[in-house]
């Protein structure tokens, strides 16, 4: 019985040896795999920071904007009029436009046909049929009005009220959100505001067809700010929930809120994002011949820019020939885009695509055919592609011109 004893105690001794070798041997592994996770999360985190410290490089010479916040103030005691009845996007633009400014910031507005009502109140907006900037009448639909946006004859539209709104007050809206501006991004932004939303407006509201006449569209949006705040007068047989007739009034307030939206995300992108964005397209523009030899491809030094406007724009200021073909640059997961550059003014028309027998591909059946090693896809459109590293996407670029 003793002997058993003295063997079993000597067994759980031995147990308790190796159980503590186990933990021992644990730990240490534990503490290596630590090690290397701590080791990759530092490597990655250096390789993070330093891109993002490249990119501040690339931005530290660009313009950095604060959108000041405009605070909840006492409304003006100015008053603006516009008419009642149908409501379009011309006026419900224009009034919110005023009533960003500091004289007519938060403004009460009356909205009537009489005249005798009219001329008490501060400003009137697309009724009247007055244009006259001294007594802040803004019309557009009298007789002999020609006006034009910054003077421009070919424009394809004159000025509606929120065009003419824009003219004389859209700079003092530009300055409320962003009073550090300098006066060539003001001005930049300005125009750019006016191209890509303010002319839209103005055309519709003054009708002035989308297409050259004797041209049948392929399909109608619906979906544009014009026919969103169009959706939003009552219609004929609308009644609220208490089976009243719905306030046009009310909808009106909430189409002035809906083309605010739209202004301030458009104001946003240009300032903040677009202008920005040229300096760095201006950059790669004048070192494409570092990238090929034709200058037809163009390497950006950071991905996720705006960029195809700028390009258009500076290559008739550096008067490019032959014009880019090709955009090279990474996607939020690191993958290198090869993208083609559309004909200015079409959304789909490529100066020249991806070869045919490449679109629609991926991994190996691509690499096959292109015989291009690490090639990840081409849009079965042919309007960009996918490569693992910026040699390659320059490879699938470079094999595209030659076709």
């Amino acid at each position: 019985m003793r002997g058993r004893l003295t063997l079993s105690a000597t067994t759980g001794s031995i147990r308790i040896l190796l159980s503590l070798f186990t933990i021992l041997s644990l730990a240490k592994t534990c503490q290596s795999f630590l090690a290397s996770i701590s080791a990759a999360h530092s490597k990655s985190s250096f390789s993070h920071a330093t891109k993002s410290a490249s990119l501040r490089s690339m931005l530290s010479s660009s313009l950095s904007v604060k959108r000041a916040k405009l605070l909840v103030a006492e409304a003006s005691s100015a008053v603006i009029g516009t008419h009642s009845g149908s409501f379009q996007a011309d006026e419900a633009m224009g009034v919110w436009m005023l009533q960003q400014t500091p004289e007519f910031r938060n403004s009460k507005i009356v909205r009537s046909r009489d005249m005798k009502v009219l001329d008490t109140l501060d400003i009137v907006i697309d009724v009247g049929g007055v244009y006259d900037h001294a007594t802040r009448k803004y019309d557009h639909h009298q007789n002999g009005y020609d006006e034009r946006f910054e003077g421009d004859a070919t424009r394809c539209t004159k000025l509606s009220a929120s065009g003419l709104v824009y003219r004389h007050y859209g700079k003092e809206v530009l300055q409320a959100y962003y009073p550090e501006l300098n006066d060539t991004m003001m001005q930049t932004a300005y125009l750019k505001i006016y191209d890509r939303l303010l002319e839209a407006l103005d055309a519709i509201d003054t009708g002035v067809e989308a297409v050259p006449e004797g041209v049948r569209l392929l399909y109608k949006d619906s979906t544009g700010l014009a026919s969103r705040v169009g959706r939003l007068n009552p219609r004929w047989n609308e009644v609220d929930a208490n089976g009243q007739e719905v306030d046009p009034d009310a909808r009106f307030a909430h189409a002035v809120e809906l083309c605010g939206q739209d202004f301030l995300s458009i104001m946003m992108e240009i300032v903040e994002s677009d202008i920005p964005a040229r300096e760095l397209v201006d950059r790669a523009l004048t070192q494409r011949l570092q990238v090929d030899a034709t200058g037809e491809i163009l390497c950006l030094e950071s991905g996720g820019l705006p960029w195809k406007n700028h390009l258009y724009e500076l290559e008739k200021v550096y008067n490019v020939n032959p014009l880019v073909k090709f955009v090279l640059y990474t996607d939020q997961a690191g993958m290198w885009r090869v993208q083609a550059v559309t004909v200015e003014g079409m959304a789909f028309e490529n100066r020249l695509s991806l070869p045919k027998e490449w679109c629609g591909l991926r991994d190996a059946g691509l690499e096959a055919v292109t015989k291009i090693p690490g090639c990840k896809f081409v849009h079965a459109a042919g309007f960009i592609g996918g490569h693992q590293n910026k040699e390659g996407a320059l490879l699938m670029a470079k094999a595209a011109l030659q076709r």
